[in-house]
């Protein structure tokens, strides 16, 4: 059998995604570590060179943290979001990479390097959907968008929030974010309230014959309170299915070895859930600092200071657009799950804004954060055209 002109269409399609993606790794964009500015000249060269409307985000600092682009209908209706991420994680031990974190070379069928699978793979994509949708009529109602940000693993979300606070930008009625993965459909995430913890005592030498509960002592013991804390399980009667976490995540004091420090700084990672919310983590927080204080007193008391907050989120499979994502993957012959997911997300930001979000439907991947990062591109051309008619239903109002 001999391949037609639609699949030759399809494969060049293809080809020009792994080449976007290609220059996209070979420029590293370690998130708060990079100059981004190499990485956006890239997408930005690519987008006016196929005509694609599109124009840059700015922080409250003057930063690019993003490029915005808009494909708009010919009638007015609800605008969707693609967005995917194009800074990437750190590259850990170079020692143990058994290639160049940005190779961006096509090996056996895996496209490797860092950002291959979290997400410039998707981004590349994402931006042929919309040079496709845009080099067509625009009948349809409403619009595409396509968020293409920085600063999300440095959980600053820069880009994501320059986005939310343009005044130039419709507000989407959904958001599909580019995350790898091709089981599932993750349609909501555990919430998160994070806080710093100053834990004090009086300093002091430590050869000294007086004894004092230093601040490490004191720390030491509310990360035993913390730990040891009763969280409630996954609450059934909401739908739910996972329940609360509580990570000590760091803890920093003292230095040398004669001085006992006047200070310790802990930080405290909850992830919540619809019955567990901010309020709920805050408290139970603030009753351990309490009991610590009252149990080994100190001249100044233990001050909490919230870091972050964001909801837990969960759309049901027939909401958008979770809805679109998951028939046109089931239409395609996938056994596709919907997933609610322990991490959070960018799908929670935007839950705090109201816009509900999915993520995690792309092509499979291996080293994802972590050694000898690739993504499989045996399975882009289905990944591909599944992003497709999702976007295609939700303009049609399907």
């Amino acid at each position: 059998m001999t391949s037609g002109p639609q699949d030759a269409g399809r494969d060049e399609t293809m080809q020009s995604v792994v080449r976007l993606a290609q220059e996209l790794i070979r420029q590293p964009s370690r998130g708060g570590a990079d100059d981004y500015g190499p990485v956006f000249d890239v997408l930005e060269t690519w987008l006016t060179g196929h005509a694609v409307p599109h124009r840059r985000l700015h922080d409250e600092a003057g930063a690019l943290v993003g490029l915005l682009a808009e494909v708009a209908g010919d009638r007015p209706g609800p605008w969707w979001t693609l967005d995917a991420c194009v800074d990437t994680a750190p590259f850990g031990d170079l020692t143990r990479w058994s290639f160049a974190p940005t190779s961006g070379q096509v090996r056996d069928g895996w496209l490797q390097g860092r950002g291959a699978a979290d997400s410039k793979l998707a981004a590349a994509m994402y931006c042929h959907i919309a040079a496709d949708l845009a080099a067509r009529p625009h009948p349809f109602a409403g619009g595409l968008a396509v968020l293409l940000d920085v600063d999300e693993h440095t959980g600053v979300f820069g880009g994501a929030r320059a986005y939310l606070a343009d005044p130039q930008a419709v507000r989407p009625a959904g958001v599909i974010i580019g995350y790898p993965g091709m089981d599932e459909v993750v349609v909501g995430g555990r919430g998160l309230w994070r806080a710093a913890i100053a834990v004090h005592a009086p300093s002091g030498h430590s050869g000294s014959s007086r004894t004092v509960t230093g601040a490490i002592t004191r720390a030491a013991r509310l990360v035993g309170l913390l730990d040891a804390a009763e969280l409630p399980g996954p609450d059934n009667t909401s739908g739910f299915p996972l329940g609360p976490k509580l990570t000590v995540t760091a803890f920093h004091g003292g230095e040398g070895f004669s001085v006992t420090p006047d200070r310790v700084d802990i930080n405290v990672d909850i992830r919540t859930t619809p019955s567990f919310d901010a309020h709920d983590a805050e408290t139970l927080v603030r009753k351990v600092v309490a009991e610590l204080d009252a149990e080994l007193p100190a001249p100044a008391s233990t001050r909490v200071t919230e870091v972050a907050s964001w909801p837990a989120f969960r759309l049901e499979e027939d909401e958008q657009p979770a809805a679109a994502l998951l028939s046109a993957a089931r239409a395609a012959g996938l056994d596709v799950r919907a997933k609610t997911a322990g991490p959070s997300n960018i799908g929670n930001l935007l839950a705090g804004h109201g816009i509900p979000a999915t993520a995690g439907f792309g092509v499979p991947y291996e080293g994802l954060h972590g050694i000898d990062e690739r993504a499989s591109l045996a399975e882009l051309p289905d990944v591909y055209a599944i992003h497709q008619r999702a976007v295609e239903d939700l303009l049609s109002g399907a």
